[in-house]
């Protein structure tokens, strides 16, 4: 069986749970509305579930016209996905500034009562164009509230060889990849450089270092060592630990389930393991 595409996954809000689809268009951000909002402490910088665990439990949803936030004890919060009337707020995702708009009080208050910690939700705006770095990208590759990039991919086979090394078997939504990729060997990923999905062509510029985030159980938020632990034993490279690839897209248009992958060019391996 060829390589294919398993799973899509989008995260409309920065560090909150994703939603799986079996198709979704691509523009010139990535995927639609993913990460194309994001939580900021009172300083305008981004907040994830690295500093707060608990954002691993509130919920997402998307209507034709509506972004729902869910989490439990709380009524649903429905934020409408075009925003055009709040203030402009300067906001940071690690070293880079990104001009970003407030959605509401009440989105506020939801957020801020649920975490514990105030904070504001902030929506990125279609005339905003955030670059991914320029020692990875072309000049004209734009992301959203990413951490640096359009696109986590990550194999399949990739975890299965890494839950051999744990005692307990952990789930894909640790690692919070958009593609996934079924088909294909451990780590096949890590010597791919460009791939077609469908019609859409990816670049694989730089494997993904691994933050804290992979060691909150997304179903309760509670923290532990795995699989950090372990990766770092199995997958460390110059001090950091590293677990799928980021990937930027040449074309916009539509990626389904079921998806045929090509690798159309491999490279030595990403980190040298």
């Amino acid at each position: 069986m060829p390589s294919q595409l398993a799973d899509i996954i989008i995260y409309p809000v920065k560090s909150l749970a994703g939603i799986r689809v079996n198709h979704w268009p691509v523009e010139k951000t990535g995927l639609k509305y993913d990460r194309k909002w994001m939580l900021i402490d009172e300083a305008g910088q981004f907040l994830s579930q690295g500093r707060l665990p608990r954002m691993a439990l509130i919920n997402t949803a998307l209507t034709d016209h509506e972004l729902v936030l869910s989490a439990s004890g709380m009524a649903d919060l429905i934020i409408p996905l075009e925003t055009t009337t709040g203030e402009s707020i300067i906001s940071t995702v690690w070293d880079d500034t990104c001009p970003a708009q407030r959605v509401s009080e009440a989105a506020d208050f939801w957020l801020s009562r649920f975490l514990g910690q105030d904070c504001r939700l902030v929506y990125q705006p279609d005339d905003s164009i955030r670059r991914v770095d320029p020692n990875y990208a072309q000049a004209d590759d734009q992301t959203s509230f990413s951490d640096g990039f359009p696109f986590l991919i990550i194999a399949e086979n990739s975890l299965t060889e890494l839950n051999r090394s744990l005692s307990e078997s952990i789930g894909m939504n640790r690692f919070r990849p958009n593609l996934v990729i079924s088909g294909c060997p451990a780590y096949a990923e890590d010597e791919w450089r460009q791939i077609r999905i469908g019609g859409i062509d990816f670049r694989l510029p730089k494997p993904c270092s691994r933050c804290s985030v992979p060691t909150i159980d997304p179903n309760t938020g509670i923290t532990g060592k795995e699989p950090l632990t372990t990766l770092n034993r199995l997958r460390k490279w110059q001090n950091k630990v590293y677990f799928g690839q980021n990937a930027i897209h040449n074309q916009n248009g539509i990626l389904s389930v079921g998806n045929t992958l090509q690798v159309m060019l491999t490279g030595a391996k990403q980190p040298p393991l």
